[in-house]
């Protein structure tokens, strides 16, 4: 990748400008990968520059670097991880890259970017696309049972199915499970034709995507017939016991308590289990609490249990998404510091009536 510090680290600090100021050129081998790197029409150069916060200047072989130390040093880190994903002949589009501005933004990381987890399954391995991703992969990795906390469009599922299908290819599990409670999102969708089978598959559409993105569909199709790929609404779980095998608990929010500990109880030897959901996003009847919500408040810091926490800065989808997501939240915020004010302000006392009516109601007593 560079002509004096091969195979990492492209390229030297040339000069300081000011105390926080630094600029580097990193220096590349390889002027096609260098060209994918940089994106169509310099596309990809552009939104480092947004994202990073710094200046990018591509000359020949060479890339500039100029901004803020700090700033220059993670943007040196981002490039080089794209390039290495390059040079192992991995694609690199606007997802990837703005995969690196995320991990690149991490102040205080909590796993070396050199270090960071992967899921390997028969499609490719699988990293992650934000810091939140990179801590849950590799609770994932360690934990049996899993808590994943957090917005949408953050993986919390994808990234379960991932691990999931990668331990069974690889013998570690016999079988997969995967379950959400039929709970309709704020509408009524009535009466639903068809078996049981059909019934119950728009609830689970989700998990089926994220399966087909793993496996190819004649697999996941035959795995399904020999049932070491189960899909079922969560009601179905109740008086089994689940062994060797990895569930997955979709939308867990909108189960009640009742229903989180007959599933968390269903747990035997050799299974992992993953519980995902997002507490703002709660379709059950009003006044009715959220079993995820009581989880988490029972069983947390029980050994061997581990919580993955989420925010809009882990968001993966399209990056309205994550802006949608906080806004939102600053509006719950802004809510409860209204309500929170109004408990706390003093009610004015009763004014005792005055006037001519007051007046006549005295004498005439």
């Amino acid at each position: 990748m560079s002509a004096t510090n091969l195979p990492s680290l492209p390229g030297s600090i040339r000069a300081a400008q000011g105390p926080a100021q630094a600029a580097v050129t990193l220096q590349f081998a390889d002027n096609t990968l260098l060209s994918l790197l940089l994106g169509d029409h310099d596309r990809h150069l552009v939104r480092m520059e947004q994202g990073l916060g710094v200046r990018l200047a591509c000359r020949g072989n060479r890339l500039a670097v100029t901004g803020e130390a700090a700033r220059v040093e993670a943007a040196q880190g981002a490039i080089n991880g794209l390039y290495a994903k390059l040079q192992r002949g991995e694609a690199v589009g606007p997802s990837e890259v703005d995969a690196a501005i995320r991990m690149a933004e991490i102040e205080d990381p909590r796993l070396p970017l050199s270090d960071l987890p992967a899921i390997r399954t028969k499609r490719g391995a699988i990293g992650p696309r934000s810091p939140g991703q990179a801590t849950y992969m590799d609770l994932l990795a360690r934990h049996e049972m899993v808590f994943a906390l957090g917005p949408a469009g953050t993986g919390k599922t994808y990234l379960a199915v991932a691990q999931a299908v990668a331990m069974l290819t690889a013998g570690k599990v016999d079988r997969i499970v995967l379950s959400r409670p039929a709970v309709e999102a704020g509408e009524r969708l009535g009466f639903l034709p068809g078996d049981l089978k059909e019934k119950v598959d728009p609830y689970l559409r989700p998990l089926y995507d994220a399966l087909h993105d793993m496996m190819p569909g004649d697999q996941v199709t035959r795995r399904m017939g020999t049932g070491e790929i189960e899909v079922a609404p969560l009601a179905f779980m109740r008086g089994r016991t689940l062994a060797h095998a990895f569930v997955i608990l979709d939308e867990a929010q909108n189960t009640t308590p009742v229903q989180m500990k007959m599933f968390l109880t269903r747990m035997g030897e050799g299974t992992r289990m993953v519980i995902a959901g997002d507490l703002s996003q709660v379709d059950l009847p009003a006044g009715t609490r959220s079993g995820m919500r009581d989880a988490l408040e029972t069983v947390e810091g029980v050994p061997g249990i581990a919580i993955a926490r989420f925010d809009k800065r882990d968001v993966v989808r399209h990056p309205l998404v994550a802006r949608i997501v906080e806004a939102y939240d600053q509006r719950t915020a802004a809510e409860g510091d209204t309500a929170r004010r109004r408990r706390a302000s003093p009610q004015p006392d009763a004014v005792a009536p005055t006037g001519p009516a007051a007046v006549g109601g005295q004498t005439g007593k």
